[in-house]
């Protein structure tokens, strides 16, 4: 029987040309010993639960598709579970109750029948996983039929781990490990309000935890699932041997081709349900012989969607359909986030949030999540899809010499060539402000030029900024930069700047207007893992 399911599982596989793109691996050398373990996982879905506009590029060309959705992230994985006889392991690596209008509305809540739709083994918490406090991501995580793993993130007061720091599993014979790790950085990178209560270890047990799991679990496969982004799993992967493969998220790269690091593979599959990444490996006498990774678009020309996933999808967004479908403005223009240094659509978060502050400077976050906005009616889950959380603006007086300090303290984030001082997201987005630099320059030397009103900033000059509160910074933080004079919360929050801005019929730009313009990078940096 399960030889007639593998078989209609590749037909169903084939017909679709979903699951894979490439021919089966042939066995080299056939033999009783030889076993495959099929590994798939998602990350960074940032509560994405129905398809949606997909920015591709590859080789130049780009091109954008309806993608995604739980819906299809499903019929993928059912059809190589399929294929492999139910021999799959299916993990996804965090980020995923966080992103949209109905995640924010109901804490997380409408995503717990979807995802356990999905047939998860396991999943270790993202940064953003804390965004509605430790008790709620407690709380998900009892809701949940998979279970979070991290080792970690402990609670503060009685320095318990919250999970366990690794899952086993027999998988189709084999025996796999996989040591979970999440971003160290998120009681500086987020709000610090988000994670009160709970302490982030740093990577120092991970080669106890990896030995561990080989010697005294008797793991065949040990995988590394982190949550740091593509440069620091690279950079992870150097430092913690007797792993196969690296399993990275975060920064919402798409690895097509894996990058070998220490003997070690290290891959990310992009971001919002958009892609499936498939690691194939196959052992003999209990090791690692050989080994394929693909990153699997999950485009709707290609890939269809599992019914039933999709009715509980529609059922867990329909109580929040009426309020998040009520239109705030128009735009003519495509709108597009993904990209590294400026981009259209936070060109026009800054702007919005500038006019509402009525400041020389606004000030937008450096956030990767949002997919494509199509030209027509921008709606309120619009709002929620490209700025997630609702924090109040923030004005304050800061000085050249404090603008100066923080431009070159976020290109070291950005740019550091060292990955473990790389920090948050991409670059933030300004808006009355310009600045020129080289990303390979060292450290405190990048800022070629910085003007405001098309004037060069003047170090003791003051000049009014606007940005977003963030819940747990002292009065006197903007945006990342101590020490503000006379800052003041208004009672404004990003979503009615939009909203505002919106209201005026302002001419909204699909192209790069050379508001922060890398002399040594390309026009659009799509990566910040492949640098000149």
């Amino acid at each position: 029987m399960s030889r007639l399911l593998s078989a209609l599982g590749a037909l169903l596989v084939l017909a679709s040309g979903c699951a894979s793109s490439r021919p089966p691996v042939a066995d080299s050398a056939p033999t009783s010993q030889r076993q495959q373990l099929t590994v798939l996982y998602v990350a960074d879905l940032h509560a994405q639960l129905r398809a949606h506009p997909e920015l591709f590029w590859r080789g130049g060309k780009e091109r954008i598709e309806v993608a995604g959705g739980f819906a299809r992230v499903a019929a993928a994985i059912q059809r190589i579970r399929a294929e492999r006889g139910g021999d799959v392991l299916v993990l996804d690596a965090g980020d995923t109750i966080q992103g949209s209008g109905a995640a924010a509305l109901s804490e997380g809540g409408a995503l717990i029948e979807p995802l356990n739709a999905l047939g998860l083994d396991g999943g270790v918490p993202g940064n953003w996983e804390v965004v509605y406090g430790p008790a709620v991501l407690r709380q998900r995580a009892r809701e949940l039929k998979h279970p979070l793993f991290a080792a970690n993130l402990r609670d503060a007061a009685s320095g318990e781990r919250l999970f366990p720091p690794y899952l086993v599993k027999t998988v189709g014979g084999v025996k796999v490990a996989v040591v979970g790790f999440t971003d160290p950085d998120v009681p500086r990178r987020q709000p610090p309000g988000y994670s009160q209560g709970l302490r982030y270890d740093g990577p120092e047990a991970l080669p106890a935890l990896v030995r561990e799991v080989r010697e005294r679990e008797g793991a065949q496969v040990v995988l590394l699932m982190t949550h740091v982004g593509l440069a620091k799993a690279v950079g992870l992967a150097a430092r913690v041997p007797g792993v196969d493969a690296h399993l990275s998220s975060d920064t919402h790269e798409r690895t097509y081709e894996p990058i070998e690091q220490a003997g070690s593979w290290v891959v990310e599959p992009g971001a919002f349900g958009s892609f499936l990444g498939r690691l194939d490996l196959w052992l003999e006498d209990g090791k690692v012989v050989d080994r394929r990774w693909e990153l699997i678009e999950l485009t709707a020309s290609r890939c269809p969607e599992d019914p039933e996933v999709a009715r509980l999808v529609e059922a867990a967004l329909a109580p929040y359909e009426e309020e998040l479908s009520v239109p705030v403005g128009h735009t003519d223009v495509t709108l597009a986030r993904y990209a590294v240094v400026e981009n259209p659509l936070d060109n026009v978060l800054a702007d919005a949030i500038r006019a509402a502050g009525g400041t020389q400077i606004g000030l937008s976050n450096g956030f990767r999540f949002g997919t494509p906005l199509l030209p027509g009616p921008v709606r309120e889950a619009d709002l929620w899809s490209f700025f997630p959380i609702t924090n109040k603006l923030k004005t304050g007086k800061v000085s050249g010499r404090q603008l100066r300090a923080f431009w070159e303290q976020e290109l070291e984030n950005v740019f550091a060539k060292d990955p473990e001082k790389r920090f948050g997201g991409w670059l933030p987005r300004p808006s009355g402000m310009t600045l020129r630099f080289r990303a390979e320059a060292p450290k405190g030397q990048r800022l070629l030029a910085l003007e405001v009103a098309g004037e060069p900033v003047v170090d003791e000059r003051l000049y009014t900024v606007t940005a977003c509160e963030r819940e747990g910074d002292s009065p006197d933080m903007l945006c990342r930069i101590p020490g503000v004079q006379e800052p003041r919360v208004l009672d404004v929050d990003a979503h009615e700047a939009v909203r505002r801005f919106l209201a005026g019929n302002p001419r909204l730009r699909a192209s790069l207007e050379g508001r922060a313009v890398g002399e040594d990078l390309p026009a659009v940096l799509r990566t910040q893992q492949v640098q000149p």
